[in-house]
Parts: structure tokens; sequence; C-alpha cells
């Protein structure tokens, strides 16, 4: 939640305050236009939608964030969908996701934070054989927004990738996700100075409470008609119900004519 407080003083002793609040959150379609990102804010990533499969606006835009390496959305102009899954720790679906993507030929981006990677180091592999890219979602998932100091933000990059290549045997490709969409501008040099580009995404839905779970028709009254040209989709593998809706979810968006690329040929756009 961002509050912009303005206080003008007035003759008496009073005075006024303007309060101007905006809540920034996946899935809705409150939106901040932000002419130039401050390097001392932090932001939460906020996507704003407008009409039925178009392509909706973020918080900073795909020009501004190019500045960075930085992506929320692909070629517009093509029917491709870039389909990511994060991912903090395992939650019993990815076996299933893995299955359900192999059946319709999509490579997926697992962007995964630590934990993930320790504890399931059997099903990291399977993704990289399986011709799937596993991005870094730091080693902790911290705000790293909060995080100013150059050398504790390239810690949380190179603890993760330096796990996954003692996992693999292979190094990771420099594919950057902020855990919860917080960065500010400095982030987002830090990470292009280290030779990432960061990735966030042009839809999302709350699907990561356990206990709160979106029925199947949520889900679709969500990412059916706001699937777009370019669609950077995020999901949450540790949705049950993702997994359920998964191999009917693609074959809807194949239906309407999309097709599916990487991420990874987004930085040549």
């Amino acid at each position: 939640m961002y509050l912009i407080i303005k206080r003008k003083a007035m003759v008496a002793a009073l005075s006024a305050v303007l309060i101007f609040a905006v809540v920034l959150f996946v899935g809705t379609d409150v939106f901040v236009e932000h002419k130039a990102m401050n390097a001392s804010a932090d932001v939460n990533w906020g996507l704003s939608f407008n009409t039925e499969n178009g392509v909706p606006s973020g918080n900073a835009s795909p020009e501004d964030l190019k500045n960075y390496n930085a992506f929320y959305v692909g070629d517009t102009s093509k029917k491709t969908i870039y389909l990511t899954f994060d991912a903090g720790y395992e939650n019993g679906y990815t076996a299933d996701i893995l299955k359900t993507l192999k059946k319709h030929k999509v490579s997926a981006t697992f962007f995964l934070v630590g934990n993930f990677i320790e504890t399931s180091p059997e099903l990291v592999k399977q993704m990289v054989n399986e011709g799937h890219t596993v991005g870094n979602h730091t080693m902790t998932h911290p705000d790293m927004s909060a995080i100013s100091d150059t050398e504790s933000f390239k810690k949380e990059l190179t603890q993760l990738s330096d796990l996954y290549k003692k996992t693999t045997g292979k190094e990771m490709l420099k594919l950057y996700r902020p855990p919860q969409g917080k960065f500010s501008e400095d982030n987002l040099k830090m990470a292009k100075s280290m030779g990432y580009s960061t990735f966030f995404w042009s839809l999302a839905y709350v699907d990561w409470y356990n206990d709160a779970q979106p029925t199947k028709e949520e889900a679709f009254n969500k990412l059916v008609p706001r699937i777009h040209n370019g669609a950077i989709v995020l999901l949450h593998s540790t949705s049950k119900t993702n997994c359920e809706i998964l191999d009917e979810l693609l074959t809807k968006w194949e239906d309407m004519g999309y097709s599916f690329g990487k991420l990874t040929d987004l930085k040549h756009i």
C-alpha cells in the first residue's frame, strides 16, 4: 500500500492533510502510472486490465523496464504466451504439472527459492531434463526492495545460483523474479549489473493460499478473458487448483490460437 501525503500549512494552528492511497495487488484492476521510477522508492508490481484479452498496463512501461533488462510482457504483436511458475517449496503438485506440460509440449520457466532446490533436487533435475528453464527467485524469498546494499542483494541471487549448479551441474541462466514483485529502481540496476534480466508478469491471480484455493470457475474467470498477446503468466506450482485445471487451461489457450514461447527469447525483443 502506498500513502502519498501532502500537507499544507494554514493560517490557523490547524493543518489539513490530503492522503491519496493506492493498493497495488496481484489480480486487482488498480493502477498507478509512474512517469519516472524513483531510485529510492519501493514499488509493488501492479497491473490494470482495461479490455478483454487486451494487454494490461503495468506500473512501469515496457520501454522503461527495458532500460534495466526487465520485462513484464513479451511481443504484443504475436499470440505467444510465456508460462512461468513460482515455487518457494514443493507442495505435492509439481510432478503432475510437469506431466501436463510434457503432454502439451510446453516449456515453462520455474522461478525457484532455495528451499525448493534443497528439498526437491530430483524435481529440479527433471525440470532441466525436460527442457524447462529454472530462474532465480532468491535464496530466502525476502523483500528485495528493503535491501539497499549491493553485497546483500548479490548474496541472495548468488547463493541460489550456486545451489542450482551444485544440484544440477549446470550454470543457472540469469533470469530473476523479485519475490512478491517488490522492487526498486536500485534493485533493477543491481540485477542488471550482475547480468540478470528481471521478469515481472502481465497475468496472475490469487492462487497461493493453500487453505483458500480458488475454484475452477474463479480461476478460469481470471485466466481466460485476461490472456493476451505476449502474456507473461505467473502461476504458483504450490496451487492445487492450478494442478487440476492446467490441462484444460492450456487446451483453452491453444484453442484460442495461442502458442508458447520461452522467456529467454524476450532478451532479444
